[in-house]
């Protein structure tokens, strides 16, 4: 019998490459989306599965839209990926934040437990909720210590669904996804947002971009092979929560002398703290500076993942490096910039 699967927040990057993933192991798959995301389903026409998944409309902070959805189809598993996910914003818009990424995951558990409690729910949690570290490599047990609203409400998000693991017996999981990259990511990530500058910048479409914290360091992964490790969490005998990490960190600094090294430009920093900038030694411009308005007000420095625990129960392990990561969106950005 085809399985049915329901994804929120169908449209942003992790949500487009779990679609096809599920398709291809022929699902069903209904996605949904807020009213003001339809725009965005360009991820979903370049993976050519536009036409092949149920759009529904369900506003996550309206409890009667979800209970609509949920009673129209036979759902088998639910992947909650909706959230206003872009950090810095969760700043301007804590309201929002909270109700979408906090009280929304309520209200879908609630939905989940009132009227069908065999539905397999996995809860994308967060490398975020880590925040300012307590333990040098994050694992499942590694205290939380969130400096967002962001990241404080899928803190909540993450306790309610254990909540209601252990309280109304769920099959209900967590995944502590750490940064997770790929061409589909949004343009307001500051992977993204590296790569469409300096291939702006190779195409004289732009003379320079600004950036913020650049020893901010991340542990990044490929987001094609990290939907995987959902679909893996809801195929377990018992549900439990997963990190899935690369286990490696790198500095935006990194990420942008790879960058630049793979598009062979001939470039050198110069300066340091807010003065520190990029220059183009070929045309000696300065294509990268920094703006003290793309700091957040509270910093996470390093995040850096510890993800046995996944690799031993899940058999999932990373198998694309920062290298080749980094090649895999330069290569697209270049195929599809204007």
């Amino acid at each position: 019998m085809k399985k049915t699967a329901l994804i929120t927040g169908i449209s942003g990057q992790d949500g487009a490459y779990l679609a096809k993933f599920l398709l291809d192991k022929n699902y069903k798959v209904i996605g949904t989306d807020r009213r003001s995301a339809r725009s965005v389903n360009w991820r979903l026409r370049r993976l050519g599965i536009a036409n092949k998944i149920i759009h529904e409309e369900m506003e996550l902070g309206e409890i009667y839209e979800i209970q609509r959805v949920f009673e129209k189809y036979k759902i088998n598993e639910v992947y909650n990926l909706a959230a206003q996910s872009f950090v810095g914003t969760s700043f301007s818009s804590p309201l929002n934040t909270a109700n979408i990424t906090g009280l929304g995951t309520l209200r879908i558990l609630e939905t989940i437990r009132s009227t069908n409690p065999k539905i397999r729910f996995y809860q994308a949690s967060s490398s975020e909720m880590f925040g300012d570290v307590l333990e040098k490599n994050q694992k499942e047990t590694t205290p939380l210590n969130p400096q967002s609203p962001y990241a404080i409400s899928k803190v909540f998000s993450h306790y309610l669904t254990q909540n209601y693991r252990n309280s109304y017996n769920l099959y209900a999981t967590s995944g502590i996804l750490f940064n997770h990259e790929s061409p589909l990511r949004g343009e307001e990530f500051v992977t993204r947002k590296i790569i469409m500058g300096l291939v702006g910048i190779l195409k004289n479409e732009i003379n320079s971009f600004e950036l913020g914290n650049i020893y901010a360091k991340r542990d990044w992964g490929y987001a094609k092979e990290y939907v995987e490790a959902m679909w893996k969490m809801l195929q377990m005998k018992r549900p439990d929560d997963y990190v899935i990490s690369t286990g490696k960190t790198y500095s935006i600094k990194d990420f942008i002398n790879k960058a630049t090294k793979y598009l062979k430009m001939n470039v050198v920093w110069t300066g340091k703290g807010l003065n520190e900038k990029l220059i183009n030694k070929d045309s000696n411009k300065t294509i990268i500076r920094i703006n003290p308005k793309f700091f957040r007000p509270a910093e996470v420095n390093i995040l850096i993942g510890d993800s046995k625990k996944a690799q031993k129960k899940l058999k999932w392990k990373p198998n694309t490096n920062l290298d080749q990561l980094i090649k895999i969106m330069i290569d697209d950005e270049l195929k599809f910039s204007h």
